[in-house]
C-alpha cells in the first residue's frame, strides 16, 4: 500500500508539474503573441509618423516655395514701378517748366512784331523738344478741350454757359494735365459748358 500510494503521489507531482509546464507555455505563448502586437503596432505607429513627417515636410517645401515666388514677383513689380515712377517728382518739376514754356507761347501768341514772333517760334521749338523728352520718360499730356469731363483726369474750375456747346464739354484749359505711364500725375484745370438757363426752363 504505501509503495502504491508513493507511486500514486509521482503520478500526481508529474501530472502537476506537466500541467504547471502547460499552462506556463501558454502564458510564455500568450506573452510573445502580445510582444509580436506591440511590436506589430509599434510598427505601424513609426510607419504613419513617418508618413505624417513626410507630409509635413512636403507642405513646408509648397509653403516655401510658394512663398519664394511671392517673393519673386513682388520685387519683379517693385522693379517694375521703380522703372516706371521712380523719376516722377523730378518730373512734377519739369512739368512747370513746361507750363512757362506754354504762358510764354500764350503772351507772345497775338504779337505783331516780327522779333517776338521769331522769340516766340523759338521757344515753341524748345517746348517741343522739351516736350519729347518728357514723352521718351513716359510722360504724356492729357487732351481736355472738345472733351467731356472726367472726374479721373479734370479739375473743374467753373461752369460757363455757352451755345452749341454740350453740358459737361471742356470749353477752357487752365493747366495742362499730365499722365505717368498710365498713371495720373496731374489734372487737366478746366472750365466746362454748362446748360443755358432757357433750356433749363424747358425742361
Amino acid at each position: 500500500m504505501t509503495e502504491v500510494a508513493t507511486e500514486n503521489k509521482v503520478d500526481e507531482k508529474e501530472t502537476g508539474e506537466q500541467e504547471t509546464s502547460k499552462d506556463q507555455k501558454e502564458e510564455n505563448d500568450e506573452t510573445v503573441k502580445e510582444m509580436k502586437k506591440d511590436k506589430k503596432k509599434l510598427k505601424e505607429e513609426k510607419k504613419i509618423k513617418k508618413e505624417e513627417e513626410k507630409e509635413d515636410y512636403k507642405s513646408k517645401y509648397f509653403y516655401l516655395a510658394a512663398e519664394l515666388d511671392n517673393q519673386r514677383k513682388r520685387m519683379h513689380r517693385e522693379k517694375e514701378n521703380l522703372i516706371k515712377y521712380g523719376n516722377e517728382k523730378i518730373l512734377r518739376s519739369l512739368i512747370e517748366v513746361m507750363d512757362n514754356f506754354d504762358h510764354t507761347i500764350d503772351a507772345l501768341q497775338d504779337e505783331v512784331d516780327e522779333k517776338s514772333k521769331n522769340i516766340m517760334t523759338g521757344v515753341a521749338m524748345i517746348r517741343k523738344q522739351f516736350l519729347d523728352v518728357l514723352d521718351k520718360n513716359g510722360l504724356e499730356s492729357i487732351e481736355s478741350i472738345g472733351k467731356m469731363f472726367d472726374p479721373n483726369f479734370h479739375e473743374a474750375m467753373a461752369g460757363q454757359p455757352v451755345p452749341d456747346k454740350k453740358e459737361g464739354e471742356v470749353i477752357t484749359e487752365y493747366r495742362k494735365g499730365y499722365i505717368l505711364n498710365g498713371r495720373l500725375l496731374r489734372p487737366s484745370r478746366v472750365i466746362v459748358a454748362k446748360a443755358l438757363e432757357e433750356n433749363k426752363k424747358d425742361k
